[in-house]
């Protein structure tokens, strides 16, 4: 595969570029940033072109896919194009700030018929494939109940990039970036929701949110709750599914889980899948089907959308 890559504007840009740098079958061809002399320093590390154009790699025959990690607010703009010149797209989380600009960006992606991946990372954690497989089985009944949180001191420890606050380029603060994984997580653990209640504050008054808590109903009356900010210290990424029978709970404080109060030990758990990046070059050279695809994508920036419209309205909001 001969990759091009569309702006470096996101913090997992450089994570992502080494990882498909470092794949035998990929080459990175050309390389285009907002930022030129930045832009052109990576691209040379990147042993790959750099380009004036993002236009450039887009218009580039040679180049079978994109990786978009730029502003959320310019997907819509890139990823069209990309999908109308065939290009394969790779983008990290979100889709996009808003649900019709999603749809807009899938229906060119589904009439193009062009491979897409969204980076839902924690997706492929054996923890969570493996919470899954067991309320399928049925371990802990119905669920009635399930929250995750994720959060960092991103803001109070002042590390995160300005650009992160800046909502004309990221759509939103916290739970548009890092509340990403809490919201694609309900929607996999419970992909009924109907409805969302949010409370969003800005704690270091940054002009956006840095501290959230979202609640959302399920169809069956299911409750999630999906937290995350920008100004917690040592604040474990967790995971609780309560059932009917039982419950699941895991967190980043250790590598195993607990099934129904029974500890089960990092080598009792099945291995994860591989992360996205490497999915999504199977997927272009291959022609394997994508998990983490385009209705996914949608489908996290539906939650989005009802968050931030209940914490502007102050009211549950329809997803």
């Amino acid at each position: 595969m001969k990759l091009g890559i569309i702006s470096k504007w996101h913090v997992h840009a450089e994570e992502y570029a080494k990882c498909f740098s470092e794949m035998p079958h990929v080459t990175i061809k050309s390389v285009w940033h907002e930022e030129a002399a930045e832009g052109k320093a990576w691209a040379k590390q990147l042993n790959a072109a750099f380009v004036e154009s993002w236009e450039d790699i887009i218009n580039d025959s040679e180049i079978d896919g994109v990786m978009i990690t730029s502003a959320t607010t310019l997907h819509e703009k890139y990823m069209i194009a990309a999908a109308k010149a065939g290009k394969a797209i790779f983008t990290e989380k979100v889709l996009a700030a808003d649900n019709a600009s999603a749809e807009r960006i899938a229906a060119a992606v589904k009439e193009a018929k062009v491979p897409f991946c969204i980076a839902l990372r924690r997706r492929t954690e054996g923890r969570v494939r493996y919470a899954k497989q067991l309320m399928d089985e049925g371990i802990i009944g119905k669920l009635t109940h399930m929250r995750v949180r994720d959060a960092h001191n991103g803001a109070t420890a002042g590390w995160l990039p300005d650009t992160f606050y800046d909502d004309s380029q990221t759509g939103g603060g916290a739970m548009m970036d890092l509340g990403a994984h809490p919201m694609y997580l309900v929607n996999y653990f419970m992909p009924n929701a109907v409805s969302v209640v949010s409370m969003y504050t800005e704690y270091t008054g940054h002009g956006t949110d840095d501290n959230c808590v979202s609640l959302i109903k399920g169809s069956n009356g299911e409750i999630a709750v999906a937290e995350t900010g920008f100004v917690s210290a040592n604040s474990p990424y967790s995971v609780e599914l309560n059932g009917e029978k039982g419950c699941i709970r895991f967190s980043g404080l250790d590598e195993g889980m607990y099934v129904n109060g029974k500890y089960i030990s990092k080598k009792e758990i099945p291995e994860g899948v591989k992360l996205p990046v490497y999915l999504f070059a199977d997927a272009v050279e291959h022609g394997k089907e994508l998990e983490f695809d385009i209705d996914s994508a949608v489908a996290l920036t539906r939650l989005m959308d009802a968050g931030y419209r209940s914490a502007k309205s102050h009211k549950e909001e329809l997803v």
